[in-house]
């Protein structure tokens, strides 16, 4: 009954043998402490700097050996554009000023007070109108006073007219008696004296008469004066007097309205600098705009070409003077004409774009007296040509002389990393060239 199972064991048996497995496991262990030695941290800080940057600088080093070698081993990509034919016309512009043919300065030659005015800004006058009236009752009474003195110097003309008819008779008479020992012949030298003295005041009258003459005209004139008439058929441009406004032309004519003779005809005066004045002659088209009309061109032709230079510091143009019609009354004096004169034009020319004349290839010297440009050769390798530029325009270039042919390619400019993103991204997509 009391017969142990060999298979179990007691509880406290499989307490105790848990216990002992557990307690070497669960148990801490005594640990040691090292001693620290004064110094050991400082030693170790620099070793970990100096560490850290070796591997900072070897990474950059990678880097730019990596960047080096990619750029190295990708070819250099080009950017073209075909040599084509076309016209060509070469211009040259300026700016200017919009200015009718024949303009008169009318002024006033006497001084005094506006009485009235009879003409106004824009209105239609005719050759001999009175346009204005400057008060004209100081000029009256000039005159009246220049006839009073013509009357007077007839008077003085007159009485030595009499003293002469008398002098005359008292030289018979002593003639007379001369001849008979009457008289001596000192008193014939005197009457003969007194003879010659009343002529000479005659002649002394006279020109008292014909210095009052004078007076009276001038006085007549300047009364007439105070009429201001219009000098040519044309249009009030400008006004620069109102009545009652007293003009003073003491050492010149102050202007009191500037007439447009015609505005039908107008011309333009442009300032062309000197860099260009080569290739503008007489008869040359012209082409200008004005700010009020930006988009309608107007057509003229060049009609003088001044030789007076004008020197702005020391920035040296010439007046070129531009015939345009306006017969639609839209170009008005004093507007700004941005200008376009055309100085050579050509027809289905060979012609490239100006960009690849003023490209170089890099590590490539470029001789200036023999100009080329850079063409892709069929197996995209690019060879220079040698050529003869001729006129030009703000894109092409005329290819007068030289190898070139039609459908060349010709090099622009070394394409770019932004040019070739650009180039892959799908329609639409791009968002154009940089401005820089």
């Amino acid at each position: 009954m009391n017969e142990e199972r060999p298979d179990r064991l007691p509880t406290h048996d499989v307490v105790e043998v848990h216990e002992a497995a557990l307690v070497p496991i669960i148990a801490p262990q005594p640990t040691q402490l090292q001693p620290s030695l004064p110094g050991a941290a400082t030693r170790r800080q620099p070793r970990l700097r100096l560490g850290i940057w070796a591997a900072v600088l070897v990474g950059l080093a990678g880097i730019a050996y990596w960047s080096w070698w990619a750029r190295e081993a990708q070819p250099t990509r080009f950017n073209t554009a075909p040599a084509d034919r076309g016209p060509i016309k070469a211009t040259v512009t300026a700016t200017g000023t919009v200015n009718p043919v024949i303009s008169v300065q009318v002024g006033s030659q006497v001084s005094g007070k506006v009485e009235a005015l009879y003409a106004d800004y824009n209105s239609v006058v005719t050759k001999g109108q009175v346009i204005a009236q400057i008060d004209p009752e100081a000029f009256h009474a000039k005159v009246k006073q220049a006839r009073a003195t013509l009357r007077n110097a007839r008077g003085t003309h007159a009485r030595a007219q009499v003293n002469l008819n008398q002098q005359r008779i008292e030289l018979r008479r002593i003639s007379t008696l001369r001849r008979q020992d009457f008289v001596s012949q000192a008193d014939l030298d005197r009457a003969k004296t007194n003879v010659h003295d009343a002529e000479a005041q005659i002649e002394v009258a006279l020109g008292q008469v014909d210095q009052a003459k004078a007076a009276l005209h001038s006085a007549e004139l300047d009364l007439a004066f105070t009429k201001i008439t219009s000098p040519v058929n044309g249009i009030v441009v400008s006004r620069n007097v109102d009545v009652g406004q007293t003009v003073a032309a003491s050492l010149q004519a102050p202007t009191l309205f500037v007439i447009a003779q015609d505005l039908t005809r107008m011309q333009v005066n442009a300032n062309v600098s000197e860099s260009d004045i080569g290739g503008v002659t007489e008869g040359r088209a012209a082409e200008f705009t004005v700010d009020a009309f930006p988009h309608e061109p107007f057509q003229g032709a060049v009609v003088q070409v001044r030789n007076a230079p004008i020197s702005i510091q020391n920035v040296v143009t010439y007046d070129v003077v531009i015939g345009v019609d306006n017969r639609a009354l839209k170009l008005k004096p004093g507007m700004t004409a941005n200008v376009s004169i055309v100085t050579a034009r050509k027809d289905n020319v060979l012609r490239i774009p100006g960009t690849a004349l003023r490209f170089k290839m890099p590590d490539v010297a470029s001789d200036r007296k023999k100009p080329a440009v850079w063409v892709l050769d069929p197996s995209g390798k690019p060879r220079a040509v040698p050529i003869r530029p001729g006129i030009a325009d703000a894109l092409n270039t005329e290819v007068a002389e030289g190898e070139l042919r039609e459908r060349d390619q010709v090099i622009t400019s070394i394409e770019t990393t932004e040019d070739a993103s650009q180039k892959e991204l799908p329609p639409g997509f791009g968002v154009g060239p940089r401005i820089r």
